[in-house]
This record gives structure tokens, C-alpha cells and sequence, in this order.
């Protein structure tokens, strides 16, 4: 099938949410993807942070093949045998005490925020109208059902479907301040994501975490932790939250969980659990067996590759600090592990960056309008990332030179 052909389809049959580039993908192999008429392309996005081992991994193939031809679903009105131990790493990882599956990132937000507030309800032993509000971030993300669009704190994603779920107020990225002038005992949770995705890569100071977790403790409302881009290994922990030397009440993963299928997961402490029982929430599909297998093996793939992830991590970003030392259009180098933006002084800079390197066979994004998005598999090696660093300069020389020019004509149209 062509891409001409396919492009025809989609506009005649789906809804029209993305705004794709005009490659049909075929194959992938390691940290290389290759389309329809035969081009090989390095991706430094893997599925916007979901192709972790990159594409095709023996070990994951393995599984697929294997619990493919025994189980792929049942419902979870019983039980299967991937689901606690899957549970059982992800508690040791974590340091937390409980699970709940479900399919994606956005639900298990939904879920965290669910489990806030019905947790509140059973804390409220007063009579008195139990803690509801929920603290947000300005800037922040947590995907697009609307509990979830009601704590992102990004107008573009919220207005066209106003009015959203009540109780939230944002507080302004990393002010600790604001975050003390917010908070007070009607409060029932903070929501963070502890590395802003969507938002251009931007990490919580340890002063601002810190501060929400003391907040928090002393009045009994939870931390909740969105972990769903940035956590599994990405920043070489196995959560980011780790960095900080905190551990939040809830936390939620996605992304890479499943290795490119469906699954995430709300993990809790035992305190933040009380307030859940059967029939309180569910899932139809979240935690079947052919998922949590798969997953199963990406947590054991992914144990020991933290060093590499922090190594390879360290040099990328050393080598986006050097170019941003060459190149005044560079504002600011962000991130952990592998898991980094650079932001651009101008959205048409960032737009041109990333199709130059497209057309030299490189994945990457922007994110945030400014912001060039990094989130290369962790299989990586540092000729890949020698081979971006070099592309990117190159994309950044092309543009200082097309700014000096439009400067130069400038210069003379003003004469």
C-alpha cells in the first residue's frame, strides 16, 4: 500500500487529530525504523518515549510470540498469573505497596485522581465536608480525558472543552511560594509530573518537590506523581522521583510499560489505598495477560541498563551544552538521562531544526513550540548520538546563516 493511498483513506475515515508527516513506516530494527520506499531513519523519539528497547527486540519479540499462543485476554473477574508478579517488581522498584492496571497513561491518571479523592472521603472521620481541591502545575500535562485535562495546566489543551472538572487550581512551575499561598487543609492532593513532557522538559527543583511532600504529609493529602514519560529507567532511575530523595503516595507509569502495547499502571502506598474497594473502579482490558508478560520481561530487560542510561544520558548532555555555547538561538539544555530538550528562541527555528532532521533521517519532535524533544531508545550507542550532534549543528548553522541573510536584506531595505 502506498502512502498516497493511505493518506486518501485517513482523510475520508478518521477524525482528524494529528498532523502527520508524509512517511508511511514499515519496519523497525534496533534504534531504526524504515519506510515505504526503503529510506532507514534514526529515531531519537521511539514513539514519543514508548519504544524504550527500540524496535523489534529479541527478548520482548520472544514473549509475544510465546504468550500470544496461550492466553492474550480474560477478564479481570479472574485471575491470570502475570499480574502479581508484574505488581511485585514494580512495588520493589518503586518502593510503594500497591497496583492497579489499566491501558494507558491518561487512565491512570484518571485513576490517581479517582483514588485522591475517594481516599479523602475515607479519611474524613469528622462529619465536616472531606479535603477535594487538587493542587496542578502551570505548564504541566496529564493527557486528554477530562480529569486529566482538568489538572494541565495548558490553556491550547483545555478551553475548546470547558467547563472541566472543579476543585483544581494551578500553582506556578517550581514556586514554592505560591505552592505554600495555594495549599491549606481542604486540599486532598498535589499533582506533578516530576519532569514536565509536553511542557518543554522541565525538571521540579528539588526545593519545589520537597516542599510539596511536607505540605502534603502534614495534612494527610497525597502527593501524586506522573511518572508516565518520565519514568521506567528514562532519566536512569528507575523513577525520577528517585533523584529527589521523596517517595510520593501515588505514582503513574504508561509509556513504555508494555514495550509498544496498551498497559499502565497507578502504584500506591498502602495509606493512599484505603479508600478503595471492589466495584469503586475497573478495567476491561487494563493488565491482561499478553501485556503484563511483555512487560514483565521489559522490567527484567531494562534492571541493569540504568549505567548506560546515565552514561550515554551525561554525554548527550554535554554535547547539547557545547552547542549551545556555538549557537546563540539555544536558550537553555534541560533534562535527565535520556530524557532532554533544548529550547529555541523562536518556534520557527524549532519547527525548522526538526524537519532539516527529518530529511537527514532523523525522529525527533518539538514539544511546547520551542522545545527540541529527545527520548532516544535506551539502547543507544554514542555514535548515534555523535551522528544527531552533528545533524543538529549543522541544522543550527543553516538557520544562523538564513538569519544573517534576512538581517543583511533587512539592513538594506532600511537604507
Amino acid at each position: 500500500m502506498s502512502l498516497a493511498s493511505v493518506m486518501r483513506s485517513e482523510q475520508e475515515l478518521l477524525l482528524p487529530t494529528y498532523d502527520r508527516h508524509k512517511i508511511l513506516f514499515e519496519k523497525g530494527r534496533g534504534v531504526y525504523l524504515w519506510d515505504s520506499e526503503g529510506r532507514r531513519y534514526l529515531d531519537f523519539l521511539s514513539g514519543i518515549g514508548v519504544n524504550a528497547l527500540g524496535h523489534a527486540h529479541p527478548a520482548i519479540q520472544a514473549v509475544l510470540k510465546r504468550q500470544a499462543g496461550k492466553l492474550i485476554h480474560v477478564s479481570n473477574l479472574f485471575f491470570h498469573e502475570y499480574q502479581a508478579e508484574l505488581a511485585k517488581r514494580l512495588t520493589k522498584m518503586s518502593v510503594l505497596d500497591r497496583v492497579l492496571f489499566c491501558n494507558s497513561g491518561t487512565e491512570a491518571w484518571e485513576g490517581a485522581l479517582k483514588l485522591a479523592r475517594a481516599h479523602a472521603r475515607a479519611q474524613n472521620n469528622n462529619g465536616h465536608k472531606a479535603k477535594w481541591r487538587l493542587l496542578a502545575l502551570e505548564n504541566s500535562f496529564h493527557g486528554r480525558t477530562f480529569g486529566s485535562l482538568a489538572t494541565t495546566g495548558q490553556e491550547k489543551y483545555r478551553h475548546p472543552f470547558t467547563p472541566l472538572m472543579p476543585g483544581v487550581n494551578f500553582v506556578a512551575f517550581n514556586d514554592v511560594e505560591d505552592l505554600k499561598r495555594q495549599f491549606d487543609g481542604s486540599v486532598c492532593a498535589i499533582c506533578v509530573e516530576t519532569i514536565q513532557g509536553e511542557g518543554g522538559i522541565r525538571p521540579l527543583s528539588r526545593e519545589f518537590l520537597q516542599t510539596a511532600r511536607q505540605l502534603s504529609e502534614r495534612t494527610g493529602a497525597l502527593l501524586l506523581v506522573d511518572e508516565i514519560q518520565s519514568g521506567l529507567g528514562r532519566t536512569g532511575r528507575h523513577f525520577a522521583y528517585q533523584h529527589y530523595a521523596i517517595k510520593p503516595d501515588i505514582v503513574t507509569v504508561a509509556k513504555p510499560l508494555a514495550a509498544g502495547l496498551p498497559l499502565g499502571a497507578i502504584l500506591t502506598t498502602n495509606f493512599a489505598a484505603s479508600g478503595m474497594h471492589p466495584g469503586l473502579h475497573g478495567t476491561t482490558f487494563g493488565g491482561g495477560p499478553l501485556a503484563c508478560a511483555v512487560a514483565i520481561e521489559f522490567l527484567r530487560v531494562i534492571d541493569g541498563m540504568m549505567g548506560h542510561i546515565r552514561q550515554l544520558g551525561d554525554y548527550f548532555h554535554a554535547e547539547l551544552e557545547t552547542l549551545e555555547s556555538k549557537y546563540p538561538s539555544i536558550l537553555e539544555v534541560r533534562g535527565m538521562g535520556l530524557m532532554l530538550g533544548v529550547e529555541l528562541d523562536s518556534a520557527d527555528a524549532a519547527k525548522a531544526v526538526v524537519a532539516r532532521l527529518l530529511q537527514r533521517e532523523i525522529l525527533i519532535n518539538r514539544t511546547h513550540e520551542t522545545v527540541l524533544r529527545f527520548l532516544p531508545p535506551y539502547i543507544i550507542e554514542k555514535k548515534h548520538i555523535d551522528q544527531v550532534i552533528r545533524e543538529l549543528d549543522s541544522a543550527l548553522k543553516a538557520n544562523l546563516a538564513k538569519r544573517h541573510l534576512q538581517t543583511g536584506k533587512s539592513t538594506k531595505r532600511s537604507h
